[in-house]
């Protein structure tokens, strides 16, 4: 089956020959009826045990026991279709860098249960409110950087050498390709947040074209991040949410009315330019144009999108999860929020 791979996210080079809470949680229903147990598969270390075999048998147990990701990974993760199974798997058995990655990623992650436990608790609360979902299979691999939490054909991937810890000595010799802005969040914390957004990202509310303007775009962002208050640990912060320092949350919480004010004084919620408001939604090591010394935090639409939504949710207290997630009127949810901070 071809395009498995649902979600690629940050693309380099790694191969020189191939291109490339267990209890109930406070404020939160009871889902310890909900029938979830999820368990990591380590392909990750099937793999590198499989240089010790032949490589035919290697490839064959692989192929039977991984299926459509195994052939994800083989031919678009680190290769492609014009390199044979047993190419691949030798260029990788040869390249020091693989054996490098895979011991620091096998010392890092030598225990999943913790992370098995927060996932487990987190699609429980998503079968709740989702009751019809098929929760994936989780697969840990290694891939040079090549994806970190790819969504395929009955599975999700948990790219572990983009979860080392962000003093890992791998981020800075890619800086130029992952800058320190990203790589800091780097880190075994984020695994549970990071599968969960994208989970909700790609296979929930997938993104409407339709959604052109910054409010738009603010509140359809929002929403996420509010549907990850409702399903991921009670003691998950935010930081690790929306991937901002401790530093970044505090400024944003000093500076909410007057971020809040410089949308509105410059006329951005309605502008549909992209040119003009990425600079509020993208990734960044601050927003430009925002506070002083390059100290504000990025992406300030979408961190203000999430307030607005969260207050929209606390004045309408009848409306449910499904029915904020249903809603495609930004509009609704700006004047049901009664947004307006102070400064």
């Amino acid at each position: 089956m071809n395009n498995n791979v649902k979600h690629p996210q940050i693309y380099l080079i790694f191969l020189c020959v191939i291109t490339f809470f267990s209890c109930k949680q406070a404020g939160k229903p009871n889902v310890d009826d909900i029938k979830v147990d999820i368990k990591i598969e380590r392909f990750d270390r099937d793999l590198y045990a499989g240089q010790h075999k032949k490589l035919e048998e290697t490839d064959l147990f692989l192929r039977k026991k991984y299926t459509y990701f195994y052939d994800d990974y083989i031919h678009r993760m680190v290769g492609d279709r014009s390199y044979s199974d047993a190419e691949i798997l030798t260029t990788l058995y040869r390249d020091q860098a693989y054996t490098d990655l895979n011991a620091e990623a096998d010392s890092v992650f030598r225990d999943m249960k913790p992370i098995e436990q927060n996932l487990t608790q987190t699609f429980k609360y998503i079968k709740y409110y989702y009751p019809k979902i098929k929760v994936p299979k989780f697969i840990s691999f290694i891939s040079g950087f090549s994806v970190q939490t790819p969504i395929g054909d009955g599975y999700m991937g948990i790219g572990l050498d983009m979860f080392l810890g962000k003093d890992s000595k791998f981020y800075g010799a890619i800086v130029k390709s992952v800058p320190l802005y990203l790589s800091r969040r780097f880190t075994p914390d984020y695994i549970v947040p990071r599968i969960t957004e994208t989970y909700a990202r790609e296979e929930l509310f997938p993104q409407k074209d339709e959604a052109h303007s910054l409010l738009s775009k603010m509140v359809e962002n929002g929403k996420i991040l509010y549907f990850m208050d409702m399903v991921l640990p009670d003691n998950m912060p935010d930081t690790l949410k929306i991937g901002y320092t401790e530093k970044q949350l505090a400024w944003c919480k000093t500076f909410e009315g007057n971020i809040w004010a410089y949308f509105i004084e410059n006329n951005l919620l309605f502008e549909s330019d992209s040119q003009k408001i990425q600079m509020y939604l993208s990734e960044a090591p601050f927003t430009p144009g925002l506070g002083v010394k390059n100290e504000s935090a990025p992406k300030l639409g979408i961190w203000i999108g999430w307030q607005m939504v969260r207050k929209y949710m606390a004045e309408n207290p009848k409306v449910t999860l499904q029915e904020l997630m249903k809603e495609q009127d930004p509009q609704k949810i700006l004047n049901g929020a009664k947004y307006k901070p102070k400064m």
